[in-house]
């Protein structure tokens, strides 16, 4: 046959030549139509699997793949990715609150939503109890993907995004013990041999997470590399190495790239623009990759049978389990409703339900092709609903973002020989830097102002000179007081000249 003919040939550069202008030309659209989702406010996934199935066998390409192993290490490995750039663009000061809540959410919530689903798919729909319990698994978790890229367009409350992002972080890790422990062959575990198998992980994946994070940034911030292009490969190096330790040691690989990468993005490493810009340039490729791929895996013409299934569990989903679970989970926190309501609405799902549909197919669960299916039908309807109306859900509600001043970006380079850093600070629109006179700045001593680009003009500043929104200073900062003179920045960009005696910032410093 000439299928496996040519599947017996050795690898060639015209096989390379025609792989580099298949992935070219599929990356070239998957960017293209993000301009289409971002008017349109569907979430980019749909896009990207939708290319996916136009390749495949029912579609233009008639691409033949099947192969559920290959599709899970590939999504594995883009899950860490895009764990890892999602965790570098959280901020500590929005999280922080809201943890508690995320981490009931991740922990307490799952377990009621993969309940509540799970009956759901058994009573209404006939499932067996174990197809039923992997199902309510699949789809109880977050998707990281799907919750970056949406909520952080949408004006919500600090808190509201914190408990979100900290959620879609942190429930992947339970969700994937409870898919793989129900998708094994023999009887399933007790539930306090779960519960004690989850939090054994969890807790190996944090503290590994957190070390690593912590050792990563402590080098980056006292080792100077030659080229400032070194720098972001060395922090996706460490979020990846975070991942592979916390896995080998038996944790949660997924909870520790979280949080390594949560402690680099918090640390103010050197390059911290150029580092971000390469992190999300690296999350979208992975998310192309991703989701084409799944879209590959799905046979269209095969889920006739599982549309009705797929809505049904999906109401029960978004109608019941979601909404019950996030009362539960939230019980002691006083969360008020319409804020609950919001919660309960913008539990995206995306491509880790998917992902992790491929687990019962790698392990060869009864019907696991139709647990694929019902899985992938519901993420792809219920991402249709959800995604687009979830601002018309937070404007309904009346729960909107607070207007603050744009945050300033400052980018450090570190000077090894003198023991300094030279500050890169850029006065976006908003900031109430605009206006305020170099001297009014009150930086610390061992820290001052020596050039400021306007216009694609440069000059030495006076101590009068008043600054612009466009403005890019150049500060030098002796390394003790480096830290100092970055909080007193940002205070002026959030709070004006006044910041501090105003109660505005915390980073005053007088000379």
């Amino acid at each position: 046959m000439p299928g496996p003919a040519r599947r017996d040939q050795p690898l060639t550069v015209h096989h390379l030549n025609q792989l580099l202008l298949v992935s070219s030309v599929v990356l070239l659209v998957a960017v293209a139509a993000v301009r289409i989702s971002s008017r349109s406010g569907l979430p980019s996934l749909l896009v990207y699997l939708g290319i996916g199935v136009a390749m495949g066998q029912d579609g233009i390409g008639d691409i033949h793949f099947n192969n559920a192993e290959m599709t899970q290490v590939i999504g594995y490995a883009a899950l860490v990715v895009i764990l890892a750039e999602g965790g570098l663009g959280t901020k500590w000061k929005e999280i922080k609150p809201a943890l508690p809540a995320a981490s009931s959410l991740a922990l307490v919530g799952v377990a009621v939503s993969v309940g509540v689903t799970a009956a759901g798919a058994h009573y209404l729909i006939g499932l067996e109890w174990r197809q039923a319990l992997i199902i309510g698994a699949v789809v109880s978790s977050t998707d990281a993907a799907a919750v970056f890229s949406v909520l952080r367009k949408i004006p919500l409350p600090s808190r509201i995004n914190g408990v979100l992002e900290a959620e879609s972080g942190f429930n992947d890790a339970p969700v994937v013990i409870l898919v793989v422990s129900f998708s094994m062959a023999g009887p399933v575990e007790h539930w306090y041999v779960l519960l004690g198998k989850i939090a054994m992980e969890l807790a190996i994946g944090a503290a590994i997470g957190i070390a690593v994070g912590w050792l990563g940034a402590y080098g980056l911030r006292h080792v100077a590399l030659p080229a400032s292009g070194l720098y972001p490969i060395a922090v996706m190096a460490i979020a990846v190495a975070a991942y592979a330790a916390g896995a080998l040691a038996h944790g949660s690989g997924f909870l520790a790239v979280y949080l390594a990468s949560m402690v680099l993005g918090n640390s103010k490493l050197p390059h911290w623009p150029a580092t971000r810009g390469f992190a999300e340039g690296v999350g979208w490729i992975a998310q192309i990759g991703m989701f084409v791929l799944l879209g590959l895996l799905v046979t269209p013409h095969e889920m006739g049978d599982d549309i009705v299934p797929a809505i049904v569990i999906g109401l029960v989903l978004t109608m019941v389990a979601r909404p019950v679970s996030v009362i539960v989970a939230l019980l002691p926190f006083r969360v008020p409703w319409p804020e609950q309501t919001l919660l309960s609405w913008a539990g995206l799902r995306g491509a880790v339900p998917i992902i992790l549909a491929t687990i019962p197919m790698v392990n060869e669960v009864e019907a696991s092709r139709r647990i694929f299916n019902i899985v992938f039908v519901l993420v792809v309807v219920y991402t249709l609903v959800q995604g687009p109306t979830l601002p018309w859900v937070a404007r309904k509600l009346r729960v909107g973002g607070d207007q603050e001043a744009a945050d300033l970006g400052i980018e450090s380079a570190p000077l090894e020989r003198l023991r300094g850093h030279l500050l890169s600070v850029a006065i976006p629109e908003g900031s109430k830097m605009h206006g305020v006179e170099v001297h009014e700045l009150r930086l610390p001593a061992g820290a001052a102002v020596t050039l400021v680009v306007r216009d694609g003009t440069s000059f030495v500043p006076l101590p009068t000179t008043v600054l612009r929104r466009g403005d890019e200073l150049l500060v030098v900062a002796t390394d003790p007081v480096r830290d100092a003179a970055e909080r007193r920045l940002r205070a002026v960009g959030m709070g004006g000249k006044l910041a501090g005696w105003l109660g505005t910032g915390n980073g005053t410093t007088n000379r």
